[in-house]
């Protein structure tokens, strides 16, 4: 028999994951393109990332200390991101796009854009 506290967890985490699904569901809803990159334990991830021309790519920062989204190239730039905050950036030419966080300099990543 299952008891009561542990149904009441057991429905509260399936709740919690019902949420971030409708989120995940609104936000590509909104943007079909969409594609997100996390910044987590000092690293982005994924690392590489290959998406169509038009694609909109958003870094989000889920470690507790702030982190940015850089181009090489100059292209784009955010501002310091703390914990759960996201940049956005859309890519509508094809090409080699590779960014780094300014704050620390090891985190890198590339975008290619087919």
């Amino acid at each position: 028999m299952i008891s009561y506290r542990f149904r009441l967890t057991l429905s509260a985490a399936s709740l919690a994951a019902l949420t971030c699904i409708a989120a995940w569901d609104a936000l590509a809803a909104d943007n079909p393109s969409a594609t997100i990159v996390v910044a987590k334990d000092f690293m982005f991830s994924p690392n590489t990332l290959t998406v169509p021309a038009g694609s909109t790519v958003t870094w989000t920062n889920h470690d507790e200390e702030p982190h940015t989204v850089v181009g090489d190239t100059g292209l784009f730039r955010s501002g310091a991101m703390d914990t759960d905050e996201s940049f956005s950036f859309k890519f509508d030419q094809p090409g080699t796009y590779h960014f780094i966080c300014s704050i620390h300099p090891q985190m890198v990543g590339t975008i290619v854009v087919q």
